[in-house]
């Protein structure tokens, strides 16, 4: 049976299904870029959860990134095949070691070098490597926090846009932004967002939504196109407390009115809370394999 299962996905890869494609109506070219959000949200101590921890979650969330990724190979034919997937961290960690295992999860699949043996290396190293570079920053200790706002600003196009592909975004961050060398206003715009800004600029009441379109407050808005970019930002956790009742709006509130600005479509935007990876799986393979 083993032998039969083997040869059923060779002959797939090789002569591709037409109708596999059809149904599921996945473009031909797939680029999925994953930005990580090694801030101190991941620290065990500080945010410990006894029901797993977050960075663990975050573990669960690349392995079925991964593993959709390799699952829409086996429904194209080969000569289609010109997908990539790749890992990025901003400000990149000052640990030589997390840059190198990040260079593991750079993948480009090919016609030329498509085959099983290649998609079970990238399920692999989107485990093996992905635990590597997390334990590497628990053991570092060192959270400078995430530049989410000058990631965008500086290089999300070159990096996470390209044409002819099918540009897929997915963030993995608590929601909150907040980097200590680019911390930038503009009368209420800011780079950042944390829960004691909320406090701060009272949007922890009822009213949040009325402020911030009243106020207009928001990220600094950027000038950038796009239009040809879906954004997935997953493991989102809001602080529980009776400070900050509505957290997890305002952040929703802030991302999205952030990206619909830079012209990502309201459709190819989704924005997930930190669950169990389990509960997970099925919403990142519907959002990256869902009909176009």
């Amino acid at each position: 049976m083993k032998k039969i299962l083997i040869l059923a996905v060779t002959v797939n890869l090789l002569c591709g299904s037409s109708f596999i494609t059809a149904q599921n109506n996945i473009p031909s070219n797939l680029n999925i870029s994953v930005l990580l959000d090694l801030s101190d949200r991941i620290d065990t101590i500080k945010y410990s959860n006894p029901s797993m921890e977050f960075y663990q979650r975050d573990l669960g969330y690349l392995k079925s990134v991964a593993k959709t990724f390799t699952s829409s190979m086996l429904t194209k034919r080969v000569m289609q095949l010109n997908d990539k997937i790749q890992l990025y961290f901003d400000p990149e960690p000052r640990n030589p070691e997390i840059n190198e295992l990040s260079n593991r999860l750079k993948f480009h699949v090919t016609k030329n070098n498509a085959s099983l043996e290649l998609f079970k290396k990238i399920n692999k190293e989107y485990t093996t490597s992905a635990l590597s570079i997390y334990k590497q920053a628990l053991k570092d200790d060192v959270y400078v926090g995430s530049d989410t706002w000058g990631f965008f600003r500086n290089k999300v196009k070159d990096y996470c846009v390209e044409e002819g592909y099918r540009n897929i975004l997915v963030i993995l961050t608590d929601g909150y932004v907040y980097y200590k060398n680019n911390l930038l206003t503009e009368v209420n715009f800011s780079t950042y967002i944390t829960p004691q800004t909320i406090r701060s600029k009272r949007l922890n009441q009822s009213n949040w939504k009325e402020i911030i379109e009243t106020k207009k407050h928001g990220f600094i808005p950027l000038d950038l196109d796009l239009s040809n970019l879906e954004v997935l930002v997953l493991g989102i956790n809001p602080v529980k407390n009776g400070n900050n009742k509505y957290d997890y709006d305002v952040l929703e509130k802030y991302w999205s009115d952030w990206l619909y600005g830079m012209g990502v479509k309201k459709e190819n935007f989704a924005f997930k809370t930190a669950v169990l990876p389990a509960n997970m799986d099925n919403i990142i393979n519907s959002f990256i394999s869902k009909k176009k």
